[in-house]
Formats: structure tokens, C-alpha cells, sequence
């Protein structure tokens, strides 16, 4: 586990989006993930997405914003997480190939001992979950 200031880094923020989504927009969402769960941004690991999104200037601005790596995964390995979803959605499925973008690559990235500590949150065009790694 990674620490700053003293402050242990145990969560992973999963970012989902529309593509051409205004970066404040999912800044802002995520700002309220942060708040719902009572963390800073410093006790975040990182930003995860799906790999369709590897490009999205949204995503991509809320990782630098925040200064964390940001990670991609493949639908496989998101539709993998299926039975740990708080909110599967056939829609998600049927435009994108999984159950579930936030919820999933939270949980992807921080692995079999995780816990969705907020289950997925929705603004107009964009998702949010956070998970804590063991």
C-alpha cells in the first residue's frame, strides 16, 4: 500500500462516461463520490476506467486533476466483476459488452479483497465508485 503524508492510499476511484462528457462534469461527480465516502483525493490510488475510454479527455483530465495514474480495463475483465456489482445494468451490457464500467474496474483494480465502499453514483452523462482495497 502506497502512503501520502502519512495518509495510506486504499481506494480506487472507477470512472464511467459518455464520450464527449465536459471534464467538470465528472470532476464534479467524482469530488461527490469523495465526499459520500469521507476521503480525500490523497487516499486515492488511482482513476480506472474501460478501455474504450483510454482517449476520453474527461477521464483522462480527472486523473491529472487529481494527480493519479489512471488504469483501463478490457470488457472481459470488467464482466468478470459481474457478481460483485452493486448495480448490474443490462443497458451497460447491451451498449458495451459488461454489466457495469465504475463498479467493475474499481473492483478489477484493487483486486479479490475489495469492498465497494460506494456503489455506483450517476450525474447526467457520467458514473462513480469507489472501492477499498483489504
Amino acid at each position: 500500500m502506497t502512503t501520502y503524508a502519512g495518509c495510506p492510499r486504499r481506494y480506487v476511484l472507477g470512472l464511467g462516461c459518455e464520450r464527449g462528457t465536459d471534464w467538470n462534469d465528472v470532476r464534479m461527480l467524482a469530488e461527490r463520490a469523495l465526499h459520500e465516502v469521507g476521503i480525500g483525493s490523497e487516499q486515492l490510488l488511482a482513476v480506472v476506467s474501460i478501455d474504450t475510454r483510454i482517449d476520453e479527455p474527461a477521464i483522462l483530465e480527472v486523473a491529472t486533476h487529481f494527480r493519479l495514474p489512471v488504469r483501463f480495463f478490457n470488457v472481459a475483465a470488467l464482466e468478470r466483476e459481474t457478481p460483485r456489482l452493486k448495480n448490474p445494468s443490462e443497458l451497460v451490457f447491451a451498449h458495451v459488452g459488461c454489466h457495469g464500467v465504475a463498479e467493475a474496474a474499481a473492483l478489477a483494480a484493487a483486486g479479490a479483497d475489495a469492498e465497494l465502499v460506494l456503489p455506483k453514483i450517476k450525474s447526467a452523462f457520467a458514473t462513480a465508485a469507489i472501492v477499498r482495497i483489504g
